[in-house]
């Protein structure tokens, strides 16, 4: 049995939380509202985040995060890419007094505007500076609300260390969950967090009431602009693009209404605003976060991303979306296959 700290307590918490729990773990949540770690602890339900599910029933929840990182083994980071940076500064408090050196996991897809760093680069700053190797991240095509109904999911566990990465490995698999190791880190985590840019754009267009033709267009686009981006600025590996935290994520994103990136986005193709999206959602729309940072690679580095670009556009500067499909359409002819 695996002591597991689980810092962030919404579906996806929730899910592999109680996943973890099931797979024989002491799991314990960490969160900051007190109703759902109540909700947690006594009706062993999240019902905001996730209806007509229970989580097992020994996973225990607390707002002291002294108490739930006692003792773990691993710390698993499953927090909106805007709160990371600020409870790793109080994870490595607590770690500082304690001693302990517990294997990091992240489940975050993001990068943080402003610093454009990836989450495992953020923990690696703010709480191992001299280990990266004790930094793993856990990415692909799979949703809160499908593991939870136990559907078949494969996704990718990334790490420096390969002997990190199958330790995790080994504690997350299960009868309908597998992971793939990668030592493309890096890689993994852009994938992962561009896919949710990508999603906001396939949702426009379902708005819009285009087809498959057009859906087709822009997943395959855009995973090149997920390429282009984590082969030119991050130093990623291509091949790990046309892999499951890749190709594989983006598929699942940008077709299912399980996607709150998608949805988002299909809100936005049917006229109402991102203000009011965002409001009414209940849960973050990590795409709409990551789209600042990518603009602000695009603008630093001169990366080509017009499909990123539009949606900043869009999201950011009431950009009108039709416009901007004629302006991209319109664009000079150029070559399929580049990096």
């Amino acid at each position: 049995m695996t002591k597991i700290a689980v810092l962030g307590n919404g579906s996806w918490g929730s899910v592999l939380g109680s996943m973890l729990a099931d797979n024989g773990n002491d799991v314990t949540f960490y969160g900051n509202k007190p109703e759902v770690n109540r909700e947690i602890n006594e009706e062993h339900t999240n019902k905001h985040y996730m209806k007509d599910w229970s989580l097992n029933p020994n996973a225990y929840a607390t707002d002291n995060l002294a108490e739930a990182l006692k003792g773990a083994e691993v710390v698993l980071f499953v927090l909106p890419t805007a709160a990371i940076r600020i409870v790793a500064k109080e994870v490595k408090k607590v770690l500082d007094k304690t001693g302990e050196t517990p294997l990091l996991v992240t489940a975050t897809k993001g990068i943080e505007p402003g610093s454009k760093k990836l989450i495992s680069e953020i923990l690696t700053e703010e709480i191992y500076p001299e280990h990266e190797e004790r930094i793993v991240a856990i990415s692909g095509p799979s949703h809160a609300e499908n593991v939870a109904q136990k559907d078949l999911t494969a996704i990718s566990c990334a790490s420096t260390s390969s002997e990190n990465a199958k330790r995790v490995q080994e504690l997350f698999s299960n009868s309908y969950v597998r992971l793939y190791t990668n030592d493309d880190l890096i890689g993994v985590e852009v994938g992962g967090a561009v896919k949710n840019v990508i999603a906001i754009a396939a949702g426009i267009l379902v708005g819009k009431n285009y087809e498959d033709n057009a859906k087709a267009a822009l997943m395959t686009r855009g995973l090149a602009e997920i390429t282009r981006l984590g082969v030119n600025y991050f130093g990623a590996k291509p091949m790990t693009f046309s892999g499951l935290s890749g190709i594989g994520d983006l598929i699942v994103t940008c077709t299912s209404v399980n996607s709150r990136n998608w949805r988002a986005g299909k809100q936005i193709g049917e006229g109402k605003s991102l203000d009011y999206v965002l409001k009414n959602m209940g849960q973050v729309v990590e795409g709409a976060t990551t789209v600042k940072a990518v603009h602000e690679l695009c603008e630093e580095k001169g990366i080509d991303m017009p499909i990123s670009e539009a949606i900043y556009r869009v999201l950011y500067e009431n950009s009108d979306v039709d416009a901007e499909i004629s302006e991209m359409m319109g664009r000079d002819p150029k070559p399929e296959i580049r990096i």
